[in-house]
């Protein structure tokens, strides 16, 4: 845990405005980032992180540096679970943005547009993954987490998080396999 983000949250407690700033500053990029990866839409994923850092500055007296979770974890489980009430409101509109990656050093137009379909395949099926799924995945393979980390910012237990991450894992397999057909043998 940054010796650095826990002095800030010491200082945002007692209502410090500098030191939340650098909080959010630090912060706030990745706030957005695991919203967006949780809900698929640019729009509500900014109002999220900004949703989480009002939290912050609110609840900052209730984090505790001695709790175990670091300010990362602590705003990862804040962000994630904006995002699920977020998913549960009713009349929340289905996918509005596809994740587009693609490769600009690609060599060809169709490789560009492979590329991009697949992206797409691939964010539709975490997508269609239920939320604390897409959660888990979010958190292990895209942020880089410990199942430790992870399972605190989710508040579950480990066991839970890897079960999660099981059926996760084996849903994602069968859902692009189905739409982009098996892997090709070596030399194929």
């Amino acid at each position: 845990m940054s010796d650095i983000d826990t002095a800030l949250m010491h200082r945002v407690a007692r209502g410090d405005h500098a030191a939340y700033r650098l909080l959010v500053d630090k912060y706030l990029r990745h706030a957005v980032t695991v919203a967006y990866r949780v809900l698929f839409n640019r729009n509500d994923a900014e109002e999220v992180a900004q949703e989480a850092f009002l939290r912050v500055w609110r609840h900052a007296a209730r984090w505790r540096a001695d709790g175990g979770a670091s300010f990362k974890t602590w705003l990862n489980r804040v962000v994630v679970n904006l995002c699920i009430d977020r998913k549960r409101r009713p009349g929340m509109a289905a996918l509005d943005d596809q994740v587009e990656i693609v490769d600009e050093d690609r060599a060809t137009p169709y490789e560009d547009r492979l590329a991009t379909e697949t992206s797409d395949r691939v964010a539709l099926a975490l997508h269609k993954l239920p939320e604390r799924q897409r959660a888990a995945i979010l958190l292990c393979f895209w942020e880089g987490e410990s199942n430790i980390d992870a399972a605190k910012a989710l508040d579950i237990s480990v066991g839970a998080l890897e079960s999660l991450l099981i059926r996760a894992k084996r849903t994602l397999r069968d859902d692009l396999r189905s739409a982009l057909g098996p892997p090709n043998a070596p030399g194929e």
